[in-house]
């Protein structure tokens, strides 16, 4: 066997390969009584047909593709392996010359992980500064605030519901879910509607209904609304004056492991801590990660794209439903875009995320960063344990093994580059 490889542009390589003409007519040979082993003719046993009355049954060109197809196969896997080349996705295959006592030639071309050149990211992770973690008193008082209306006394109210009144409500919309009645609760003023709609509410009784409009943000999520006059019908289930206790110690007490008030207010500046130092992470993570990737220049192989993008459909017409209430086809009529529109619309954020994780892929081969096989049984179980029973049993066992392989591999990169940041920060409350 004869080869050659050839670096092509964009993450490609273009592979000639020439297979002598003694050796093709082996697999020629083989194909034969592959194509003749269960061939029946009157006057022969099945499987002891002479070859040449199976090649005369099955003809020369079926028995010569089948040749060139596990000719193909044998030494293209051979060729990869022996020069050691990461495939992606499926190769582009074409025969070049296929005659019977001449040699066999076909060419592949695939594509391959990018050749690229990092930047010094352990200068530009160590370049970075974490921002100083700050917790208001504001904040402790309004997680406390949100303990003490969770435990507060209702009592139906007569009167106009005004702000801090706890009102049951059922709403529709022409524009929402084709008018479905949504039944709601929440105290007036904090039900993180959207703006203006707990407004309109105020002063409402007990059984009252109001009508009204109101304009949705043009970056609105549902995109089927942003920017568009919403009309909405409203109904006062019912009103209630909320009795909100005070914190007291033995208030905090009965919360379960606290001993008084002080002790749930360093509860809450930890907890809070916690999650903002994770915040901070997720940043600092993202700014190491944007400057390397703007700093190195490299050719995307287009099949990661397409790939990404397609998963990016895919995802949305999961979600589709549950959010929107219709189905795809329905979705793309209501904002007015195609299918081949849509995955074109993902394009730019498709290769910067291929781009990351191409770049995260290099930090990880150079510092040598693998997932322990215990690491990643721990979390493949633990996602095994948070999926329905009905959806586990549709888990390849692989695909689970390399996803979280990936997962945890990501994970010690972008933790490794953190742990070069300046870590000046500290946490205070004021």
């Amino acid at each position: 066997m004869k080869t050659s490889i050839k670096k092509l542009p964009k993450s490609k390589l273009e592979l000639k390969i020439e297979i002598p003409a003694e050796e093709f007519n082996q697999f020629f040979e083989r194909a034969i009584f592959s194509l003749g082993k269960d061939l029946e003719l009157p006057g022969f046993r099945k499987g002891k047909i002479p070859p040449k009355i199976i090649e005369k049954e099955i003809g020369k060109e079926k028995i010569l593709k089948k040749a060139a197809e596990d000719a193909i196969r044998e030494n293209y896997l051979k060729t990869i392996f022996e020069n050691k080349i990461e495939v992606l996705g499926k190769p582009e295959i074409k025969i070049l010359k296929l005659a019977l006592a001449n040699p066999f030639e076909f060419k592949v071309i695939v594509s391959i992980f990018p050749e690229l050149k990092l930047p010094n990211y352990k200068k530009i992770a160590s370049e970075q500064k974490k921002r100083k973690i700050s917790i208001s008193e504001k904040e402790i008082e309004e997680t406390l605030s949100w303990i003490q209306r969770s435990r507060a006394k209702f009592t139906i109210k007569n009167g106009p519901a005004q702000k801090e009144d706890f009102i049951k409500v059922e709403y529709s919309s022409p524009q929402i879910e084709n008018g479905k009645k949504i039944k709601d609760e929440f105290f007036l003023g904090k039900g993180g509607f959207i703006a203006g709609f707990e407004e309109k509410l105020e002063g409402i009784k007990n059984n009252e209904e109001r009508e009204f409009s109101l304009k949705f943000p043009e970056n609105h999520f549902q995109k089927n609304l942003a920017g568009k006059e919403i009309k909405f019908k409203v109904k006062a289930i019912s009103v209630q004056k909320a009795e909100i206790p005070r914190l007291t110690d033995d208030l905090v007490k009965r919360l379960g492991k606290f001993e008084n008030l002080s002790s749930l207010k360093k509860s809450i500046f930890e907890g809070i801590k916690i999650e903002k130092e994770k915040a901070e992470s997720e940043r600092i993570r993202k700014e190491i990660l944007t400057k390397i990737t703007d700093t190195t220049k490299f050719e995307i192989p287009q099949i990661l794209i397409e790939e990404e993008k397609k998963r990016y459909l895919e995802n949305l017409k999961k979600r589709v439903p549950t959010i929107f209430k219709m189905n795809f086809n329905d979705y793309l009529k209501e904002i007015k875009k195609t299918e081949k529109e849509i995955v074109e619309s993902y394009h730019a954020v498709a290769e910067d995320k291929i781009k990351r994780a191409l770049i995260l892929r290099k930090i990880k081969e150079k510092e040598g960063i693998e997932a322990r096989e215990e690491e990643i049984i721990k979390m493949a179980n633990e996602i095994l344990t948070n999926l329905p029973p009905e959806e586990t049993k549709r888990i390849d066992p692989e695909g689970l093994k390399d996803y979280t392989k990936e997962r945890i591999e990501e994970e010690k990169v972008l933790n490794f580059l953190e742990n070069y940041t300046k870590n000046e920060y500290n946490s205070s409350c004021h």
